[in-house]
This record gives C-alpha cells, sequence and structure tokens, in this order.
C-alpha cells in the first residue's frame, strides 16, 4: 500500500479534476493532504451546496474507471506561467517561487495542477481507496482575511473502507458534542450576528460560568493569591510601555482615533498595581489574580463558538517573584493545574514555546528563561516528556503551553505559564533585596482554565454536556404528578434550596411524562417525581440522569448523599442513597 498521505494528496487531484469536469470556470486554489483526508480550494461562483459534493464525488468514482496515470512535467518559469495564465492563483504561487527553485506540474487525464508531489503512479491505486466528501467552508486564500474568500471541499481518506466507517461514527459522537450544538439547545449561552464572537451568557450558563469561578476564587485564596480588577479600557502610551502596541497593535481594538484600546490582556494592568508601592524582597510571590473582561480582534473565518471568540474572560494570574523561586512558583502552578483538571477528568500535552523572530528585550534573558522553563520540565515529565514548539512564545517571554483536545481530536491551548523578565524592566519594578539593592522581579504569566469561554466549550463537548453535579446549572428537577402534590414539591424544593441545592420545580400545564423528559433533555443529574406515595412516606422517587430510577428514598438520605457529591466535586453521579 502507498503511504497515506501521498493517497491523500493524489484523491485531492481527483477532487480538483472532478470539479473542473463540472465547473468549467472554477479557478483553483491548493489542495493538500490533511490529518484523515485532504482538501481543496475553489474559486466558483456559487458556495457548494450538499447536493454538488454528492455529484462531485460521484464524479470522482466515475474518473478513477479511466486508465489515467499521474504524469510528473519539469517546467521553466516561463512556461509555468504561460500554461497557467487562466489560474491566478497559481500564477502568483510561481511567481512567489525563488529563482532559481524547480517547478513542476502534474498531469492526470485532462487535468493538471501545479504540485511538488509526490503522488501514485496511476488511478488503479486510488480505485480501493476509501473516501467520503464531508463538507464545504469558505476559507481566506492563503489564509489572508484580506484575500478573497474561496469555497474549501473537505473529504475523509482512508486505505479500507473499516477505517473509513470507524471515523464517520467517530464523527456523528463529535456532531452530538458540538458545543455550537449543545450550548444552546441546553440554555446555556447564545451568540448573534450583531457581537460577533461575544457571547450573551443566560441565566443556566452564567450559573455555571460562576460556579467555576467561585471553585476557581476558593482554590487561589489559600494558596496566597490576592484578586485585583483593573479598566476596560486604558491609554495608547500604557500598551506602547509594555510592547503591546508594536507587536499586538493589530489584534486590538483601538477607539478615539486610537488614543485608547479596548485591553486584551491583563498583564499591564498589573505592572501598574505592583508599581504602586515599594516591595521587599520578603514580599515575594506577590500573585495577583483577575478574571476581568478581555477583548481581540479575531478574521471572522477563525471564530468557533465559545473556543474561539472575541470577548472572554480569563482566570489569570500575574505572579511577581525573585529569580530564585522560579522552579518552585512554576511547580506549585503545575500543581494547581493537575488539581482542577483532575476534577474533570480532562488530560493535557505540554508545548514548551521558545523566543519569536520579533521578540523584545535582551537575547541572554531570553536563553535563561528558556532554560529555567526546560528545567522545570525536565524535571516534571522528564526529557522527551513534552513537545517544543520553536519560535512561537510570546514577544516578552518564552511560554508553557498545556494543549487539550476538543471532541473532534483538535487542540487548543487552555492553561499556560509564560516567563517573564522583560516587562518588569519595561515598566521599571523593582523590590528592595537583603542587602538593600534595588532588583528587578521575574513576573510569571500564568492562566489555568485560560480562557473560561474556551474552557466552558471544551467541557460541554467533553462530558456531553451531562456536567458533574457540582457545575450543574440545575442539580435537582422536581415533578409532582397532578396538582394534589404541589404542596409538598414546593415543600421539598425549599428543603433543597435551604442545602444551596439547585432546583428547578416545573409546576406547569402539561403531563407529568412530558415533564420528566424535558428534564432529561436537558440532562439535569437528578429527577425527584412526587406522586401520593411519597407525600404518605415523606420520601422522594428518583430518576437518575442516564435512565436509572430509584423509588422511596427518604429526603434527609438524599440530601446527605448529594451534599457529600457536591462538597467532594465527584465527576460521577452516586446512585446509592443508603
Amino acid at each position: 500500500m502507498e503511504d497515506i498521505e501521498i493517497i491523500r494528496h493524489s484523491m485531492a487531484h481527483l477532487m480538483a479534476y472532478a470539479v473542473q469536469e463540472l465547473y468549467k470556470d472554477v479557478k483553483f486554489g491548493i489542495g493538500p493532504a490533511i490529518d484523515k483526508g485532504f482538501y481543496y480550494d475553489f474559486d466558483v461562483a456559487q458556495p457548494f451546496e450538499p447536493e454538488d459534493l454528492q455529484r462531485i464525488e460521484d464524479k470522482m468514482r466515475e474518473l478513477l474507471k479511466k486508465d489515467c496515470v499521474f504524469e510528473r512535467i519539469v517546467l521553466s518559469r516561463e512556461q509555468a506561467l504561460e500554461l497557467f495564465k487562466d489560474q491566478p492563483y497559481k500564477v502568483e504561487l510561481i511567481k512567489d517561487l525563488p529563482e532559481g527553485e524547480e517547478i513542476t506540474a502534474y498531469r492526470c487525464g485532462d487535468f493538471v495542477d501545479l504540485c511538488r508531489g509526490p503522488h501514485v503512479e496511476d488511478f488503479k491505486k486510488l480505485r480501493n481507496v476509501a473516501f467520503k466528501l464531508d463538507k464545504s467552508s469558505s476559507a481566506y486564500w492563503r489564509g489572508d482575511e484580506h484575500n478573497k474568500m474561496l469555497q474549501r471541499i473537505y473529504a475523509f481518506a482512508f486505505a479500507t473502507k473499516e477505517e473509513l466507517k470507524e471515523h464517520l461514527k467517530f464523527i456523528e459522537e463529535a456532531k452530538a458534542r458540538d458545543h455550537r450544538k449543545l450550548g444552546p439547545q441546553l440554555d446555556l449561552f447564545m451568540l448573534t450576528d450583531t457581537a460577533p464572537g461575544m457571547p450573551y451568557w443566560l441565566p443556566k450558563g452564567w450559573k455555571l460560568f460562576n460556579t467555576l469561578i467561585d471553585f476557581w476564587r476558593e482554590e487561589h485564596e489559600v494558596r496566597g493569591y490576592e484578586e485585583i480588577s483593573s479598566p476596560l479600557i486604558n491609554s495608547k502610551q500604557l500598551w506602547i510601555t509594555s510592547g503591546h502596541w508594536a507587536h499586538y497593535r493589530n489584534d486590538m481594538f483601538s477607539i478615539e482615533d486610537e488614543d485608547f484600546a479596548v485591553k486584551p490582556m491583563n498583564c499591564p494592568n498589573a505592572m501598574v498595581v505592583y508599581k504602586r508601592k515599594v516591595h521587599s524582597y520578603r514580599d515575594l510571590p506577590l500573585r495577583y489574580s483577575d478574571c476581568d473582561v478581555l477583548h481581540r480582534k479575531e478574521g471572522s473565518g477563525t471564530l468557533h463558538g465559545l473556543l474561539r471568540v472575541q470577548m472572554f474572560r480569563q482566570d489569570d494570574s500575574h505572579n511577581f517573584i525573585r529569580p530564585d523561586q522560579i522552579e518552585s512558583e512554576i511547580s506549585s502552578i503545575f500543581e494547581i493545574a493537575d488539581k482542577f483538571y483532575h476534577i474533570f477528568n480532562l488530560t493535557y500535552r505540554c508545548v514548551l514555546s521558545t523566543r519569536p523572530d520579533d521578540y523584545m528585550g535582551d537575547l541572554e534573558l531570553w536563553n535563561e528563561a528558556e532554560q529555567k522553563l526546560g528545567e522545570v520540565l525536565d524535571h516534571r515529565f522528564g526529557k522527551g516528556g513534552y513537545d517544543i514548539n520553536e519560535g512561537d512564545g510570546a514577544f516578552y517571554g518564552p511560554k508553557i503551553d498545556l494543549l487539550m483536545k476538543d471532541a473532534l481530536g483538535r487542540e487548543w491551548q487552555m492553561g499556560t505559564i509564560q516567563l517573564d523578565f522583560q516587562l518588569p524592566r519595561n515598566f521599571d519594578l523593582y523590590y528592595t533585596d537583603k542587602d538593600g539593592s534595588r532588583q528587578t522581579p521575574v513576573v510569571v504569566h500564568r492562566v489555568i482554565y485560560g480562557s473560561i469561554e474556551r474552557f466552558i466549550g471544551l467541557l460541554i463537548e467533553h462530558t456531553k454536556g451531562e456536567f458533574p453535579l457540582w457545575i450543574s446549572p440545575v442539580q435537582v428537577g422536581i415533578v409532582p404528578v397532578s396538582e394534589e402534590q404541589y404542596d409538598y414539591a414546593k415543600e421539598v424544593a425549599e428543603e433543597l434550596k435551604k442545602h444551596k441545592i439547585r432546583v428547578e420545580l416545573d409546576l406547569s400545564d402539561g403531563g407529568m411524562g412530558g415533564k420528566v423528559n424535558n428534564f432529561r433533555k436537558m440532562k439535569t443529574p437528578y429527577t425527584i417525581i412526587i406522586g401520593n406515595d411519597e407525600i404518605a412516606n415523606h420520601s422522594i422517587s428518583l430518576k437518575i440522569r442516564g435512565g436509572k430510577q430509584v423509588n422511596s428514598i427518604p429526603m434527609e438520605n438524599f440530601i446527605r448523599v448529594l451534599d457529600k457529591q457536591i462538597e467532594d466535586k465527584t465527576y460521577q453521579l452516586v446512585e446509592d442513597f443508603e
């Protein structure tokens, strides 16, 4: 069997060939192999509809019956420009090639494409490939929002039908977990065109949000963190001092003829708070945490539900430390991260990102910072226990990113730990050392949840909306069988509320079955059903999320078990109420 990447790239050419057969005026972008399949970008008059994708797939299968070979053609620059003179995107690519670089094209049947290759020998090698066109979407040419929007067709391709079938099954499961579908369905959040990438948090979602923040506050207060809040809008001068104006300006929302900007991060404000008074070496570590609203400009094509937004909050902290405290401070941050992620049954992968091309500050300090982070990671995970992403650090310092996967297996940066020797110098920060000398603190920028919006989006997909009891917006639903049980149902609700258990009592018109089903659809952990037997025995009957039913539970048992679950922050629901 040929290498699967070569097969997928060859399939991309086959798809472009089919599109050429069906759409005579099409202009071609690029068509690489990707994980699980391939895609190709096209400039066509109208966006592709689902029925168009089926036509293209049928045409691909028809073309595969031909005895076509992949013929490699070496071209001079002039020959290439002439051959692709009617394909503006290919002409642009050719003109961007360095002088003297070999230019090649591949011909298969009536289709020829600018391409480095390699490809399979002929269509016979593709006839047993299991493939399926998946979807079409818009994509800017070369990923630049200033360029024209093209139509991208994605497809899956595997060596066997069994692999394709298994992947399609996985995709269906991922769709069922998609937070963009589940979030509105569970009445957690909404997104509108009037505020792109800026979520509206609905009552249930805001309860979930604040429960996560309450947990964050409790855990950080006992670890010596102090919470602050700072202005949303700051003068340009603050961002010039921090370096963000030079390095991050295009990602910021500016106002008042760019004299002010809405803050995209909290770090300059934390520097201002630190500078308000003199600090001693004994004061450090000094940890300023905050959870203010932030805004960052994103290209419209990059917005993705809660996972990539333009307005968000993050559980930020800027920890001012002495150089000798670097290892212990970062180790303590990892301990927090491990506790937070373990509670949600989440795992992460570590990546060390090093000095970018547009770095700010002294090279020696950068080298020292990278060395320190590498030593911490080596000690914690062992050499080779993490990945290195060369050149992807922040402009002021290297960083450790904690990556997690969504339901489709795409990785997102959640937590991050950034070591910064630069901003404290920009703001002329210092502390008084043992010998009375002025020393510059080191700053550790860190988040655990990361963007809380992103964390909730990933958590929705991870749990399929079936949240652990302690963070569920509604923990218990109550359904009386008829009006006869309304008074007792209200008593049960009040008793649960006394124990700070979040309750929703349904006294609306309608049958009991429909009300119970509504709580099931909302993925409520426990639904109490109250009939005459429950009143007589001063008990409850219960439907547990997932389908199990338990009858005649004493109220005190139920409350005791729920109190314990909430206190322990257990992940799975308890089903034993003895």
